[in-house]
């Protein structure tokens, strides 16, 4: 066949990017570019920190110049030392896509019809709570 390409090829090659987890809270970004700089290029490095105390929360994300690097990094540190702590690194996994609120179904009377259906529509409660509750603090 001209012109069609192979169906359902996986591709075996790893990417660039790289997940580091198990890190010290009291590990630096700069001593951890140092670290990982050993197995080659790094052309980003986010260590992730909480919102509310800005400490680090234990891991890291770095992208190499190029997959073998990062293949090269997995190989040699995965389960080194750093600060105490023995490291778990591997290929950084594609963040799983969040429903919007457009693709979440349309609310609790989906399957509801009005043609014979033995279940009844969900019918949230917390208003009459809330007025009953109004009413006894009068």
């Amino acid at each position: 066949m001209v012109g069609a390409s192979a169906p359902n090829v996986e591709r075996s090659a790893i990417s660039a990017k790289i997940f580091v987890g198990n890190l010290s809270y009291d590990t630096t970004e700069p001593q951890l570019r140092e670290f990982l700089g050993q197995a080659g290029t790094i052309v980003d490095l986010y260590l992730a920190t909480d919102r509310e105390t800005g400490r680090p929360r234990g891991f890291a994300f770095a992208t190499y110049s190029t997959e073998a690097e990062a293949a090269d990094a997995i190989q040699r540190f995965n389960g080194q030392e750093l600060g105490g702590r023995a490291l778990n690194i591997n290929e950084a996994q594609e963040r799983p896509r969040r429903p919007r609120m457009m693709d979440v179904a349309e609310g609790p009377f989906e399957d509801f019809s009005f043609g014979g259906s033995k279940r009844k529509p969900f019918k949230a409660k917390g208003s009459r709570r809330g007025l009953r509750a109004r009413k006894r603090s009068l």
